[in-house]
């Protein structure tokens, strides 16, 4: 939809992603960031209030966070901001929670090796309709007068 806020957040897993499915069969992962601030207090540095935000990933995306997103892990979640109120105790409560667009870990404190899995068809997680043939989006460039328009695969739009 468009208009809806995207936002980049960093911080920690607090626990390990988990994948369900649904009833369609659609695969989803959620996993929970804590982001803390530093806040100078005086002439020192201290850690501020902690945002906790609810993710959740959809189809492959989905299944390659279940298998990477760790308890303790830094990433870096870019997603749409959304907010569901839901009632838990007879007290309505609202939940803040990114619908998560990519992710990533943070490079910051740690490496990462990047493992490249094979696209399982459909539309490669770009939303709804288009089927695209881009295979590989990290295909090599080949020389501009191949025609088509310096890469390998046809590119997704």
């Amino acid at each position: 939809m468009a208009g809806e806020p995207l936002m980049t957040i960093i911080g920690n897993a607090t626990s390990d992603a988990e994948l369900r499915f649904t009833p369609s069969g659609a695969a989803v992962a959620t996993f929970t960031v804590a982001s803390t601030p530093r806040v100078k207090k005086g002439d020192e540095w201290a850690d501020g209030d902690t945002t906790f935000f609810r993710c959740s990933g959809w189809r492959d995306m989905a299944e390659h966070i279940a298998e990477t997103i760790t308890k303790g892990m830094r990433v870096i979640v870019y997603g749409r901001f959304k907010t569901r109120q839901y009632e838990k105790d007879g007290q309505t409560r609202t939940s803040i929670e990114i619908e998560v667009e990519e992710v990533g870990p943070s490079l910051r404190y740690a490496t990462a090796q990047i493992q490249k899995m094979q696209r399982s068809g459909g539309n490669g997680g770009r939303g709804q309709g288009g089927g695209g043939s881009f295979d590989d989006p990290w295909a090599t460039a080949t020389p501009a007068s191949s025609g088509r328009g310096g890469f390998d695969s046809e590119p997704p739009f």
